[in-house]
């Protein structure tokens, strides 16, 4: 069965940091996704065709490997506000050491999505972390606290 981290980031710069981690810790190349809005339809507006079906896209590939309606519209949300995604597929360890990459990084937390803001919100919490312990739900395994996820389908 395959496995796969799914993190949800601010900028580029932390993108280009998680995938040179994730290389350096023996992922190929073919096994890591980055997918962050295309250039061209930036600022195109959401009701415009292109956008609209990159968005109807990423939401189905979301759903396919695991997620909830709802984390794949927070994540479709994250990226409209100018967030990238990265996703790595592998063995239960290689994608449990993506997911730790990727919240070394400060991947987003998808339940910091919801309102009305147009952009990502802080990753910086003065708040003590949760407890981390895993739980399965609707093909998924999530750490609380953390904002990279992983998926098993």
């Amino acid at each position: 069965m395959a496995k796969t981290a799914v993190g949800l980031f601010e900028n580029r710069s932390s993108v280009d940091e998680v995938v040179g981690e994730l290389k350096a810790s023996g992922f190929p190349q073919k096994d890591v996704r980055v997918l962050g809005e295309p250039r061209e339809m930036a600022g195109s507006g959401v009701t415009s065709t292109p956008h609209t079906d990159f968005e109807v896209d990423l939401t189905r590939d979301l759903k396919a490997i695991g997620a909830t309606e709802a984390d794949a519209e927070a994540y479709v949300r994250g990226v409209r506000r100018g967030g990238v995604m990265v996703f790595a597929t592998g063995s239960d360890e290689k994608a449990d050491a993506a997911a730790n990459i990727m919240n070394h990084h400060s991947a987003v937390e998808i339940e910091k999505l919801s309102g009305p803001a147009q952009h990502l919100p802080s990753t910086v919490d003065n708040d003590a972390a949760p407890a981390r312990g895993a739980s399965f739900q609707d093909g998924r395994i999530r750490s609380s606290g953390d904002g990279a996820r992983l998926f098993v389908w």
